[in-house]
């Protein structure tokens, strides 16, 4: 959507997802919550060797789920199960050369069959579901107590329903989806890659385990305050996400009038990429930007150095919607773990490949397998 339709839906999401968007827990809360059925979940490897990507997926998007659906699952719920098979098998398909097609040849490759074709099948399988959330919703919706999104969502129809409003019944139908998809792949990959990179530096590991125990020590959970005496940890998150550049060209954009840039004139209404990676990768603001190294926020005395060209959410008036969220998530999720175990590899840390599997829309970790060894 673009125009005034936009800036409604906009401002609604971004104060749904606020720390006190709605509902009686804060999302710190709800973040703090899923962070123990996860480390439950991790000892429960009990040393020994498995692939991350599922846990953390599940745990990601239960947070997300407790947002938009007013609950978590348990992890072996039937249908929660089923939304995390899609999840993962459209952010495959999302990567994949035909995907990268569609996005450059829409109308075209709309009517060619295809792989790209599941992410429509799989949309209308998330609708099934997402419909059934809410017809239970409206039968036991307290309009003064809204328990989550789609509460809140459901209220604000009810209010503007004599009115030419943007909330409607299918605006909240595809803002549920877009919330929900995007709060699950794309943190739980940032986090996915970031265990990965500190399996190939345990020394940066043991540093962040050393600030973790000065600071927060081993019996109480992190919590967003910790985060300003934590310039090493909140320095090495920012890191993993500039390093591992999760979208290399950002997300398509138009330019609102004729631009002119250089020798060239870029006509109103042209798509443009913002190539989020030319900026993450700066060499001047960056030295040896190849190289993970969280230096790169870090001042002569070991303060945290913001930097402009932390883009990692891209920038302007579009930036992602869920980026406090998101934050917040990879902060407290990846403290809590780094908190309760040690990281084993089952390699020699300098043989551990972090090159990223690369599309034009996406960078994703490579397939691996870790233990987690209880501190």
């Amino acid at each position: 959507t673009s125009g005034e339709q936009w800036k409604q839906l906009r401002r609604f999401v971004l104060t749904s997802l606020r720390n006190f968007g709605m509902g009686k827990k804060s999302i710190e809360e709800r973040i703090q919550e899923e962070t123990h059925f996860l480390v439950e979940r991790l000892r429960n490897t009990h040393e020994q060797p498995f692939d991350p990507t599922l846990i953390l997926t599940h745990a990601v998007s239960n947070i997300i789920c407790s947002i938009v659906f007013g609950s978590r699952f348990d992890y072996e719920d039937r249908k929660f199960v089923t939304l995390i098979g899609l999840v993962q098998e459209s952010g495959k398909l999302q990567s994949s050369r035909w995907t990268d097609l569609y996005n450059f040849f829409p109308t075209l490759m709309y009517y060619l069959p295809g792989p790209h074709q599941g992410i429509f099948k799989n949309a209308k399988k998330f609708r099934k579901f997402v419909l059934e959330r809410v017809k239970l919703h409206k039968e036991s919706i307290d309009p003064n107590c809204p328990r989550d999104f789609i509460d809140a969502f459901l209220i604000k129809m009810e209010e503007q329903k004599n009115s030419q409003s943007a909330f409607n019944a299918e605006n909240m139908m595809e803002c549920t989806i877009q919330v929900f998809i995007a709060g699950t792949g794309t943190v739980s990959t940032t986090l996915e890659f970031g265990l990965l990179i500190l399996l190939k530096y345990p020394e940066i590991e043991e540093k962040v385990h050393k600030e973790i125990d000065h600071v927060i020590g081993r019996s109480r959970s992190p919590c967003m305050a910790d985060r300003n005496q934590m310039p090493y940890t909140d320095a090495v998150v920012h890191e993993i996400q500039r390093f591992i550049t999760l979208s290399p060209l950002g997300t398509p954009r138009a330019v609102t009038k004729d631009v002119h840039l250089k020798q060239y004139i870029i006509p109103k209404d042209t798509t443009i990429f913002p190539v989020l990676k030319s900026v993450l990768y700066d060499s001047k603001e960056f030295p040896n930007p190849e190289q993970f190294n969280p230096g790169h926020f870090l001042d002569e005395n070991g303060a945290f150095k913001k930097s402009d060209y932390f883009v990692p959410f891209s920038a302007g008036k579009r930036t992602c919607v869920g980026e406090g969220l998101a934050r917040m998530e990879l902060f407290l999720v990846l403290t809590t773990i780094l908190q309760n175990f040690t990281l084993k590899p089952l390699m020699d840390p300098k043989d551990i490949d972090i090159t990223p599997i690369t599309s034009l829309m996406s960078n994703a970790p490579k397939p691996y397998q870790l233990c987690v060894l209880p501190r």
